[in-house]
């Protein structure tokens, strides 16, 4: 398993990001600990959260994955050891929301504080805010990286539009780059990524850290009918994917996980990782046993046939 270098920086991870979105939410600090401790045991090196998880859940505010990250990190004193990615941009609420600068400079303090970290390896744009110059975004990530609070700088979910624009200005005015961008894409959801974001993230060098990386546990092969949407509080996401295209792949995923004496979890993950333009799926786990069908994904042994019978099937 050799490491991989986001974009044109100097941080290089193994080629899986571990998603915070679930510490807080799904799972609860010791969970969270016992799922850490098992990834970076493994060898992997690259944790991705954001200051909104886990907002959603009853009784939470926002900031619950980056202070079980912050508790992890002190307990172990391994920071050095890890690439820390957080974003900013979600409403937390009371009017915290946005990329204009004077906010985003003060989220950054708040994400330091909750990370118990003196900077962030990788800052991130969670969401476009159209009522903000990208000028003046950039112009905050710029001070930020200056000050030794945040070494370098990526986005999720831009339009092909703002994301060309948003290269366009950072080389026209000596603003930092985004050097790394979050898509949803996995052997489902391919065709907004491929269609325009993927020849973007090609040309410019852009590390892809891809988000619903194996479509919100559907291609785990755990969800085959209506019947099993209550196994998990994920399950209402995956109805969508039960269709004719969404059981064609797992009957794919089911003929190379059987070839390889694998997973359906580990082929879908193997299938991305060979993907020229992607550098780290993101992926959650809730327990150590979901953890190892994830982190076999960069050694399987999987073929060009193998790849090529999963592209074709869940041709969009």
């Amino acid at each position: 398993m050799e490491k991989r270098q986001l974009g044109t920086t100097d941080l290089h991870v193994y080629p899986i990001t571990f998603g915070g979105n679930v510490f807080g939410w799904t799972i609860d600090e010791k969970q969270s600990f016992e799922i850490l401790d098992a990834f970076t045991g493994a060898g992997f090196n690259f944790i991705d959260t954001a200051d909104v998880y886990s907002r959603w859940k009853p009784g939470n505010e926002g900031g619950e994955s980056e202070a079980i990250i912050g508790n992890w990190l002190k307990k172990n004193n391994n920071r050095d050891k890890v690439v820390i990615a957080t974003k900013v941009g979600s409403d937390l609420g009371n009017g915290k929301k946005g990329l204009a600068k004077k906010y985003i400079l003060q989220a950054a303090e708040d994400s330091l504080k909750r990370l118990k970290t003196d900077y962030i390896d990788l800052y991130q744009t969670h969401f476009d805010d159209e009522s903000t110059p990208i000028e003046e975004t950039l112009e905050a990530y710029q001070q930020l990286i200056k000050e030794g609070k945040v070494r370098h700088i990526g986005a999720s979910n831009l339009s092909p539009e703002r994301l060309k624009a948003s290269l366009e200005i950072a080389a026209e005015n000596s603003l930092p780059l985004y050097q790394t961008f979050q898509p949803e894409y996995n052997l489902y959801e391919r065709e907004k990524f491929e269609n325009g974001l993927e020849p973007l993230c090609l040309g410019n060098n852009l590390g892809v850290l891809n988000y619903y990386s194996l479509a919100s546990g559907f291609l785990t092969g755990k969800y085959r009918s209506k019947d099993d949407l209550s196994q998990s509080a994920r399950g209402g996401g995956v109805e969508k994917y039960l269709d004719a295209r969404g059981f064609k792949i797992l009957a794919a995923l089911d003929e190379v996980s059987k070839t390889l004496n694998t997973t359906p979890a580990t082929a879908a993950l193997a299938w991305l990782i060979h993907r020229p333009s992607v550098t780290a799926p993101i992926v959650s786990a809730t327990s150590i046993k979901q953890l190892d069908s994830i982190i076999k994904a960069p050694d399987l042994a999987i073929t060009a046939h193998e790849i090529e019978l999963l592209t074709q099937e869940s041709a969009w």
